[in-house]
């Protein structure tokens, strides 16, 4: 627990007690079923929830940081799917009670580029970033719900 703690310090973000009681369980692992749709009703694979084991290849320090330069702001990834897209929590809206959205990694690019490049202001950016969200669920608990084969 006190590593979840040191990341939520890190992160600046509480975590849902939901997701802090499955990831204890569950850390790492892969979901069965592993199905998912998006609010468009496009359907997802589930691949790995994010590790907080600091040796993992999917630490989830380590994949914030990585992507970082392209997601949103107020985004923390806490999955991925297999074709390398992340699964989020998003903050943007409500610091206490995030949102579940899926974060496409197809033509992002890095905020810092389009800004000095593209002379984009940072909420142009920000803006631009959040186009590649889209909607799961209201709830960690309301995303695992709609987990399917």
């Amino acid at each position: 627990m006190e590593g979840i703690i040191a990341i939520q310090e890190y992160l600046g973000i509480k975590f849902p007690n939901d997701y802090v009681e499955c990831v204890q369980i569950n850390n790492g692992a892969s979901l069965e079923p592993e199905l998912f749709e998006l609010e468009t009703g496009a359907e997802k694979v589930f691949g790995t929830l994010l590790s907080f084991d600091k040796d993992s290849d999917e630490f989830i320090l380590d994949v914030f940081d990585d992507y970082k330069p392209t997601v949103p702001a107020d985004v923390i990834p806490f999955a991925f799917d297999p074709a390398g897209n992340l699964i989020c929590f998003d903050y943007n809206n409500n610091g206490i009670s995030p949102t579940v959205v899926y974060w496409n990694h197809e033509n992002t690019e890095a905020k810092e580029i389009l800004m000095h490049e593209a002379g984009l202001s940072a909420e142009q950016v920000e803006d631009l970033a959040r186009e590649h969200l889209t909607g799961i669920a209201t709830t960690f608990t309301a995303f695992l719900e709609k987990m399917h084969d």
